[in-house]
């Protein structure tokens, strides 16, 4: 009886060990799956903060990294009279309704950085003048080695045309378009090209005075000044004209590279290597860097009435780490 008694209990024993372990193996899975949930957004978060293509040093085409920014319906690039239409495709992930369009593609060929890529919608890295890394070609490598572009091969949109969408950037701009046009035509260059350089300059705030004394719409600097009106360097008429004319003589001393020219206005010289660029970064004067991405939000941002910083358009947004001023 004694060992019928304890056989008895052995297997009652059993018996509640088994029914318990489906509850526990129950338990122990739902943390798994909710871990592995974890993880997983936690990977997508950090995906979504890397910038994009970063790591690739190649130009970059496909879809999945240069995405079309979406932008105000409205908002639709031109082709400059001299440029020629092409019947590529849109980018296939575009949404008409919202996205930045142009009826031309920069038609320039490089032997040395090779297609354009330039794409009908503004991307973060493209667009009708062409991708971030052939505008900004050999930064990443030996140094800065622009392709040859005169100022009939840029895709702008008329700075008069541009102004009648409700979403322009250029609002600030509207005292002052006769100026810019009237000095635009003066010297053969499309008027939004000066009214970029004020955008990004002043805002197009006639009164602002630059850290080092730079005066005005166009920031121009003081030696520039001698001749002003009753010495009014921020004359708008006159600070237009003073910057549209050193402007004009940079590309033609530059043989008409508008891409090189653009850059020099903002600090880029040949042979400027990333290294170099952003070697600020980590003093006491980090926006002394050189923006990395300067010559694509100007070309393909600002040339196409968007602006480029509300749209994000760029690769490195290396002043992003810059504290505000």
């Amino acid at each position: 009886m004694r060992f019928l008694a304890s056989v008895l209990a052995l297997l009652f024993t059993l018996l509640s060990v088994g029914a318990a372990f489906p509850h526990e193996n129950l338990a122990f899975s739902t943390r798994h799956s909710s871990l592995a949930r974890r993880v997983t957004n936690l990977e997508t978060r950090a995906s979504a903060k890397r910038c994009p293509n970063r790591s690739s040093k190649k130009t970059a085409t496909t879809p999945s990294t240069n995405k079309p920014v979406k932008l105000a319906s409205n908002i639709t690039s031109t082709l400059h009279p001299t440029s020629h239409p092409t019947s590529q495709a849109s980018h296939p992930n575009a949404a008409a309704s919202n996205i930045a369009s142009s009826v031309g593609l920069i038609t320039v060929k490089s032997s040395t950085c090779g297609p354009s890529g330039a794409t009908k919608q503004v991307t973060k890295l493209s667009g009708p003048n062409g991708n971030i890394n052939w505008l900004n070609c050999g930064f990443e490598g030996a140094g800065w080695t622009p392709p040859l572009i005169r100022m009939q091969d840029v895709i702008t949109q008329p700075l008069s045309s541009a102004l009648k969408s409700p979403s322009s950037p250029f609002k600030a701009c509207s005292p002052y378009i006769s100026i810019f046009e009237k000095y635009g035509n003066q010297h053969g260059i499309p008027a939004i090209i000066f009214a970029s350089f004020a955008m990004q300059e002043s805002s197009c705030n006639p009164n602002t005075v630059g850290g080092a004394g730079e005066q005005g719409l166009m920031q121009i600097t003081k030696e520039k000044c001698a001749g002003a009106p009753n010495g009014n360097c921020k004359d708008p008429d006159f600070n237009i004209a003073t910057a549209a004319k050193y402007f004009a003589n940079s590309l033609a001393g530059n043989n008409g590279n508008v891409l090189l020219t653009v850059g020099e206005y903002n600090g880029w010289y040949l042979g400027l290597t990333e290294a170099k660029a952003f070697a600020a970064a980590f003093t006491n004067c980090c926006r002394c860097q050189n923006n990395g991405d300067y010559l694509h939000q100007f070309f393909n941002g600002w040339c196409q009435n968007i602006n480029p910083y509300d749209a994000n358009i760029g690769k490195y947004f290396n002043l992003n780490k810059c504290q505000p001023a």
